[in-house]
Parts: C-alpha cells; structure tokens; sequence
C-alpha cells in the first residue's frame, strides 16, 4: 500500500508541466522559467555605459524604467547567428532585488513540458567549471534539446549589487 502511494505520487510529479520561454542563442535554444520574465519588448535606445563589461549593452528606459541591458550571446562567448540588423527583442526579468533586460534576436516562444522531460545530471558541467552553475538541466522536447538557465545565476552579486546602487541612484 505504502509502495502504490509511492509510485502514484511519482508518477504526479512526472506528469507536472513547466512553463519555459524559448530562445535562440548562436545556434542553441536556451529557455528560462516562465516566471522568471515579466514581459518581452522590442528593444529600446540603449545608452552605453562606461566601465561596464563587453556583455552589459548599456541602460535603457522600460515603461518608465531605467534597467540594465545585457547580452547573453557575449556573456556566454557565442557568435551571433543573425545577420539581419532588424529588431531585436529584450526579455525583462525581475526578482525582488534587481530588474534587468536581456537581449535576444527573434521573439521567444513559450513551450509546455513535463517535467520528466528536464534532464537535471548537468552536474558535471557545472564541477568542469564554476561559471556555469546557472545550467539547471537540458530538456528534450522531441527531437530538440533547450538548455535550461537560472538568469540569476548568470549574473553574478557582485554586479547585481552594482546594479541595485546604479538603479538607486537614477
């Protein structure tokens, strides 16, 4: 009996769906927890600034708000696969400390997968190397595999502390 409440209770939390927004960056798909983005904009003038590294655009003005825009294709050391200097969208992601904008070159899409269908035995990527503990697992949707981050991972305290002074200050 406590075996058969066992294996129903597995078979649950296989069945749970996550909610991932898709997007491509080089040749890769990348996604983020859906909750992890409050919205997706063309992006905006971005202002340069200076003593900032080469992944951090500049700042732009989002609805009212000044936020840090940040390359994830520099970030991650990934050539750009767009030749197109058309539209570029910005991801905007908050969390209770920080709000930043990440650029991506095609509108993402959202995708509905099971659970079971995240890989989470990326340790070994992440002990090769410790900047990149922000991997948390590969999903295979079909014949696709999305590579799972944690963007608040990505950006390391250091400069999410310099960004919550910079946001204060504005």
């Amino acid at each position: 009996m406590k075996e058969d409440i066992h294996t129903e209770k597995q078979k649950i939390g296989s069945q749970r769906s996550l909610q991932i927004v898709v997007f491509k960056l080089g040749n890769e798909e990348y996604g983020l927890h859906i909750d992890q983005i409050k919205e997706v904009v063309i992006t905006p003038t971005i202002t340069r600034m200076p003593q900032t590294p080469s992944y951090v655009k500049g700042v732009a003005n989002i609805r009212g708000n000044v936020i840090a825009i940040f390359d994830l294709e520099d970030r991650f050391n990934l050539s750009s696969t767009v030749q197109n200097q058309g539209n570029k969208y910005t991801l905007v992601v908050e969390s209770e400390d920080v709000k930043l904008g990440l650029l991506v070159n095609e509108v993402p899409n959202t995708v509905s997968v099971n659970a079971s269908d995240l890989d989470e035995s990326v340790g070994i990527i992440n002990d090769a190397n410790a900047e990149t503990n922000y991997i948390k697992g590969i999903i295979k949707a079909g014949h696709r595999l999305i590579i799972l981050i944690d963007i608040f991972k990505v950006i390391d305290q250091e400069l999410a502390n310099t960004l919550k002074k910079t946001a204060v200050a504005a």
